[in-house]
């Protein structure tokens, strides 16, 4: 099977092993991240997962973040959530984005089938530079898709439920998900959010900022001739698959750190979260678009937890 890397911090599925008895770390590159052999979860290479799992030493975190883009206005993307994970300190290390007041929504190889236990996770609300007004709320559920088995595979999404609801406000408030019959077409420039490397193995430097960058829709089948290009899978084997979206080019992407954020587009004058970042081969790299879930594949599995209306 084709493995390439994620879009997650090298932290998450290190600390899951250590935290679950597992033995030692895990660090290798190009990545790590989690998926299933049967039954049981288990550490794999994969393509570059967008998300932060952090070495043991806590040095500096291999990529993370926005390429190409620039610090986000206080006053946008209000849905943005910055997820935590249980260390020496509450340390990011996927995106999400508030759905409803009781929900986050991210990505499937951010919690893995292995994160049982939701007090080892945190999430902070819309943040304009990470760590330095912390308020993290705490999980009451993790639910991973249960066809989630390893990026590439698809079903790269999960849901988080809140302890408690969130104050709605014009600070902080949900995003709204597409209706079913949304496409996205190809073309349509959309925005990525969060608080990664500014490229490959370039750190998002203090303050942190939340960065955002502007990314062109790629359609699915030229995105999936784009990742055949120099692969020796066999052009019949797809590795886009039709639950997942494209957008991004050389110049303009999401990287490590980015992992479970959200792909918005502006559509008839309302933001609708069209996709969850999920993974790539690299960071903006020649026909290497970005991959994200496609939310529009999702909306029944979500809202058999999520209600339609707040």
């Amino acid at each position: 099977m084709l493995h390439l890397p994620v879009r997650a911090l090298p932290l998450l599925v290190s600390l899951v092993h250590a935290a679950a008895g597992m033995g030692g770390w895990v660090q290798r590159s190009p990545g790590w991240c989690w998926h299933r052999e049967g039954l049981s979860p288990m550490a794999g290479s994969c393509r570059v997962l967008k998300a932060l799992p952090a070495p043991a030493s806590d040095q500096a975190l291999q990529r993370a973040g926005i390429v190409g883009g620039r610090e986000a206005p206080g006053s946008k993307w209000p849905w943005q959530v910055s997820l935590r994970f249980s260390t020496q300190y509450w340390k990011h290390i996927c995106g999400g984005s508030l759905i409803h007041p009781w929900w986050v929504l991210t990505a499937a190889h951010c919690v893995g089938p292995q994160v049982q236990d939701p007090t080892v996770l945190r999430v902070q609300l819309r943040e304009q530079h990470l760590y330095y007004q912390d308020e993290l709320l705490p999980i009451s559920r993790v639910i991973p898709h249960p066809n989630y088995y390893i990026v590439e595979n698809g079903a790269d999404i999960a849901l988080l439920e809140l302890g408690d609801p969130v104050n709605i406000s014009s600070h902080v408030h949900p995003v709204t998900l597409p209706p079913a019959s949304e496409t996205f077409r190809p073309g349509t420039r959309c925005w990525v959010t969060g608080w990664g490397n500014l490229n490959s193995g370039q750190p998002l430097p203090p303050p942190f900022p939340l960065k955002q960058v502007k990314v062109p829709v790629v359609e699915n089948s030229i995105c999936d001739m784009k990742y055949h290009t120099g692969l020796y899978t066999g052009d019949n084997i797809p590795i886009v698959r039709d639950d997942m979206l494209c957008a991004g080019n050389s110049k303009r992407d999401s990287c490590q750190g980015d992992s479970g954020g959200p792909l918005v587009c502006k559509v008839n004058g309302t933001w609708l979260q069209a996709g969850v970042v999920s993974w790539g081969d690299g960071c903006a790299q020649p026909n290497r678009p970005g991959i994200y879930t496609r939310i529009t594949h999702y909306l029944d599995w979500i809202h058999q937890y999520v209600p339609e209306e707040p």
